[in-house]
Order: C-alpha cells, then sequence, then structure tokens
C-alpha cells in the first residue's frame, strides 16, 4: 500500500499557471532560439499567467546575441 501511496505524491503535476523562476524562463529562452524545447516544457509555458517574463528574456537574449556577433566581427576585422 505504501508503495501506491508513493507513486501517486509522485506522478502528481506541477500546478499550471504557477510564477515561472529566472532559471526556468532562461532554459525556455535558450530551448527555443535552438529549437529544441519539448511539447511538455511548451504547455508549461503557456499556463503561466504571464508572458512579459518570456517576451523580456528572449528581447535580452536577442540583443545580446546581435551584440555579440557585432563584436566579433568587429575583432576579427581590427585583427587582419
Amino acid at each position: 500500500m505504501s508503495n501506491v501511496a508513493e507513486n501517486k505524491n509522485s506522478e502528481q503535476p506541477k500546478k499550471p499557471g504557477g510564477k515561472p523562476g529566472f532559471l526556468k524562463i532562461l532554459q525556455t529562452v535558450f530551448a527555443g532560439a535552438l529549437g529544441v524545447q519539448s511539447e511538455k516544457r511548451r504547455e508549461e509555458d503557456f499556463s503561466s499567467h504571464s508572458a512579459v517574463p518570456y517576451i523580456v528574456a528572449g528581447l535580452l537574449f536577442g540583443v545580446a546575441f546581435v551584440g555579440g556577433l557585432v563584436l566579433v566581427v568587429q575583432l576579427v576585422l581590427a585583427s587582419q
């Protein structure tokens, strides 16, 4: 009987609509940039109350990515 109770507790899904943490948002943005987001994770992300943290993180990632590319190009051109 105790195994059944343990299995029920371990199989309980996370509450949908909870506030996502910083690490979860970061993982979501990186997975989205690479195009490897799982269906389960996508459903968790869309069940959160607000899309604002994901939008802000995505914009910051985009700016940092483009800035990194510009920096690399400038360093390569300066070394020639």
